[in-house]
């Protein structure tokens, strides 16, 4: 079940201390980014300048004078993870089908945090996220889509390993080509420069996953006596093929956040283009013998519902403040000694250093089959 998953860089962050408060240090003082769920606002929220880098925008960091970004992004950072140890998994040789399950689940988690980072906490933010930066609120939605449909791509080598119905792994492959298109779209407002990578990798999963619902559409059209228009849904699933892999070399070559890599070199991108062939020249010799039909000018419309493999993001909540965070505690910090000059956003030149992040490239491609 090699798959191959485009991967934006992990967030970097400076470094920050608050032992000039002279009250709490050490681990505890790591916790002064939670805030109380109550009306009354922690006093500790606004003490720090916080910077952390956007997965977009090189290393220029964005600064927020707030708890409630720190916390937002580190939520953000570990939602990246999880979508990097998916590809780690995904990319091994002879992948187990408990490692399969676990690359689906770590999808599901990567998707709920994400959707909880959205719906439950940007909104808190005094400063709203510029245009193209992590915390925006079209960003955060795209990762949650791309994410379900990454989750969903690893369902449809199951179904296709376990041979389930052509009918239910076709309306799949188009659900999950809907997710990738929804996702390009929520980004194609953004800037080129550097989104222009990341919309080439939607678009050829979606048109990818368009010729694979046309594919097994045609195969059930076939088993229903309808040779004809089996035929015109293979001649689509060939011509969305094909756009894939033109958009595989646009891929390569276009400059941007993540890996360089071949898609169009990956043992389950290729399979498909023969079963594509094999399948449509199946139908045209049945059509040649038996069938006699006339093949329709316009192509099937894809009107399918999957009613089983859709995948919904992991419910995800920050744990509860933690009970060390009593009044008393809170009284302890002596704002007074806060350093003056602590304020103020990054200066343009400033950059925070790149995490260092192993390479995560496959092992070797052994195609779409789960072990």
């Amino acid at each position: 079940m090699t798959h191959w998953f485009h991967r934006n860089p992990l967030k970097a962050t400076a470094p920050v201390s608050f032992n000039y408060y002279g009250v709490i240090t050490g681990p505890a003082a790591s916790k002064i980014c939670r805030l109380d769920e109550s009306t009354q606002e922690s006093k500790l929220r606004y003490i720090q300048n916080f910077k952390w880098t956007d997965t977009l925008q090189g290393q220029v960091p964005s600064a927020q004078q707030d708890a409630v970004f720190e916390l937002i992004s580190m939520g953000f950072n570990v939602a990246l993870w999880y979508t990097k140890y998916a590809s780690r998994l995904a990319g091994k040789e002879n992948i187990t089908e408990d490692e399969a399950k676990e690359v689906h689940r770590s999808l599901k988690i990567a998707a709920g945090i994400f959707k909880h980072l959205k719906e439950s906490h940007i909104a808190k933010l005094i400063t709203p996220a510029e245009k193209g930066r992590d915390l925006e609120a079209r960003l955060l939605e795209a990762y949650i889509i791309q994410c379900q449909a990454e989750a969903q791509e690893v369902t449809i080598a199951r179904a296709i390993e376990l041979k389930h119905a052509p009918g239910l792994i076709a309306a799949l492959a188009y659900e999950t080509a809907n997710f990738y298109q929804k996702a390009d779209h929520t980004l194609s407002s953004l800037e080129p420069a550097y989104s222009a990578k990341w919309r080439k990798y939607l678009h050829l999963k979606m048109c990818f996953y368009t010729a694979y619902a046309y594919c097994y559409h045609g195969q059930t059209l076939l088993a229903s006596d309808k040779c004809g228009e089996a035929i015109r849904s293979l001649q689509e699933a060939e011509k969305f093929y094909a756009k894939a892999e033109a958009l595989c070399k646009e891929y390569g070559e276009t400059k941007g956040p993540g890996p360089t890599v071949k898609p169009s070199g990956h043992l389950f991108f290729r399979k498909l283009g023969t079963l594509v062939k094999n399948t449509l020249e199946k139908c045209q010799r049945e059509n040649g013998f038996i069938y006699f039909q006339k093949v329709p000018t316009e192509a099937p419309q894809l009107e399918l519902k999957a009613n089983y493999g859709l995948v919904e993001p992991v419910p995800f909540e920050f744990p509860p403040l933690s009970s060390h965070w009593t009044p008393e505690a809170m009284a302890a910090f002596d704002l007074t000694q806060r350093p003056k000059d602590d304020r103020g956003k990054p200066k343009p030149e400033e950059v925070v250093k790149p995490v260092k992040e192993p390479d995560i490239k496959p092992q070797k491609d052994t195609g779409c089959s789960v072990s």
